[in-house]
């Protein structure tokens, strides 16, 4: 399941709420493009502005509007270990195929902290969850070792990896078998050429096909196929961090007419020249 080009979905708010039918709309425009799987309520879906019940909601819309099309993998991690085994658990509930779970952020645990963590979650929550480990976010990365110990757990089965080291991907890979997926836009190709089976990713929300394509490519042995792709896309992929995540993609999600460009504090509004910047790039590429 865990393969191919998964989308780190935008949540589409108006008013101050969360709009399911433009949700919804996301959902059928992805799955047009050629996207893999879903994975709404993660860093990308500001899940961190979510309250626990928006989350579930958009868990049950997402598992109904895709109705077994593509995968859905919910994001499901907080540094509350019970917070992270409910959120999991209800993934299961509402016929999510998979959870994704963030590092515990602020608390910044040891490994043995990360371990139980992880192992908690999994001995509560009978679904297939695949790890995740940003430490620009979180201020705490994995070891590849306690990746290594957590891939013995039967139901742990994949890590989206955003520390942008392919060496971290390769002492993984050294030391287990898990799946591995990147978690960064732009490491995607150097990332599957040493083992990982696609990506978890934010650019995907705006070129769907694009990015679908750069990793079918690669699955299927069209190494330079993928490549042209990795080399036609990425600027476009770091424009989508030239601010804070997810503020460059879902504003450009705005400009194509996607979703209205709203916010909840403490995220705000792109500064205006890189707005503007932002505006030049999509242009180049002809998205609006």
């Amino acid at each position: 399941m865990f393969k191919g080009s998964y989308v780190a979905l935008i949540t589409p708010f108006e008013n101050g709420k969360v709009n399911e039918e433009a949700f919804r709309k996301l959902i059928e425009f992805h799955i047009e493009n050629g996207t893999d799987g879903l994975v709404p309520c993660g860093c990308t879906g500001e899940a961190a502005t979510l309250s626990m019940e928006e989350q579930k909601a958009l868990m049950d819309i997402a598992v109904e509007t895709c109705n077994k099309r593509i995968p859905v993998v919910a994001g499901t991690g907080s540094n509350n270990t019970e917070e992270a085994v409910e959120l999991t658990s209800y993934a299961k509930k509402a016929g999510c195929d998979g959870a994704l779970v963030i590092t515990p952020y602020y608390n910044k645990p040891t490994p043995e902290g990360q371990y139980r963590h992880y192992a908690e979650i999994a001995k509560k929550s009978d679904i297939p969850i695949m790890l995740y480990n940003v430490p620009s976010r979180t201020g705490i990365s994995m070891l590849p070792s306690t990746v290594a110990r957590l891939a013995k757990v039967d139901n742990i089965v994949a890590i989206k990896e955003a520390a942008g080291s392919v060496q971290q991907v390769m002492d993984i890979l050294s030391l287990c078998d898990i799946i591995v997926m990147s978690g960064d836009d732009s490491m995607v190709l150097p990332f599957m050429s040493v083992g990982a089976k696609g990506v978890v990713s934010v650019v995907a929300n705006i070129i769907p096909r694009k990015v679908h394509d750069l990793v079918k490519n690669f699955l299927d042995g069209n190494i330079e196929d993928s490549r042209k792709i990795h080399y036609e896309i990425l600027p476009l992929c770091k424009a989508m961090f030239m601010e804070t995540n997810p503020l460059p993609v879902k504003t450009s999600a705005s400009m194509m007419g996607l979703v209205k460009e709203e916010w909840r504090l403490p995220l705000c509004e792109m500064q205006s020249d890189n707005k503007a910047k932002l505006e030049k790039v999509l242009r180049e590429y002809k998205l609006i």
